[in-house]
């Protein structure tokens, strides 16, 4: 079996994935990095978090064979499709979705970005140059959001819930991972990943993670816009907008 960690981007995503990784670990499970160097799958799970990118027929494919054997943890922050639908029906595909106020997920993208070329290492999020260019790269993903709440046996989270809440939203992943959260290893691994304690963990992404940021970042007329655009939306994340 395949756990399927997906996220919106700097939505707490890759801590997410570790947290799930670790925790499946404690069962004996397969690292996804060790399963990338066995089955020559670099060109498919990318990153340091063994992001498989587009959930497509042959991507898909390609990991659900070693899947077959042993269960590991892959990451993703792509939309659902009738494959990962198929696999998740079969019981080969175990999925979680993480999400974020997109307002400051958009924020955190772009400053992620804009650090990255100022040290000369561009990355996914450098092309994110101005305000404009941020919405229409976040409003993306605020689709596929509301695409994955609506997929079946999927354990839904949300960043803030997980940053404010932990012990609940970690016993309630556990429970979803079908995991004994009184085992000491798996107690051990959730305090190991309990907000303030991984910050500095390779992977993870953390920067500064500070909810509603956008508010002292955004001018009023920004606001604005992140309002007319996102208004419906965020209502049904659980956002004031």
């Amino acid at each position: 079996m395949i756990v399927l960690s997906v996220g919106m981007p700097r939505a707490g995503s890759g801590w997410h994935y570790n947290l799930i990784n670790d925790l499946m670990k404690t069962t004996g499970c397969a690292d996804a990095r060790h399963i990338r160097e066995r089955y020559r799958l670099q060109n498919i799970l990318t990153e340091v978090n063994c992001n498989i990118g587009v959930l497509s027929v042959r991507r898909l494919g390609m990991v659900v064979l070693p899947g077959l054997m042993q269960t590991f943890v892959i990451k993703a922050h792509a939309a659902p499709t009738n494959t990962s639908r198929l696999l998740s029906t079969l019981g080969l595909l175990r999925v979680t979705y993480i999400y974020r106020d997109p307002r400051d997920a958009m924020l955190s993208a772009y400053d992620f970005g804009q650090r990255a070329l100022t040290k000369g290492r561009p990355n996914a999020f450098s092309h994110l140059s101005d305000f404009e260019k941020s919405v229409d790269f976040m409003m993306e993903y605020v689709r596929i959001w509301e695409k994955w709440i609506s997929e079946k046996n999927v354990l839904i989270a949300r960043y803030e819930d997980l940053l404010t809440n932990y012990d609940e939203e970690s016993a309630k992943l556990a429970g979803y991972l079908k995991l004994d959260g009184i085992r000491p290893g798996v107690k051990a691994v959730i305090e190991r990943y309990r907000p303030g304690a991984a910050d500095n963990q390779q992977g993870l992404h953390f920067y500064k993670g500070k909810i509603g940021r956008f508010r002292e970042a955004y001018s009023e007329e920004q606001k604005s816009v992140l309002k007319e655009k996102l208004g419906a939306y965020l209502a049904k994340m659980g956002y004031e907008a």
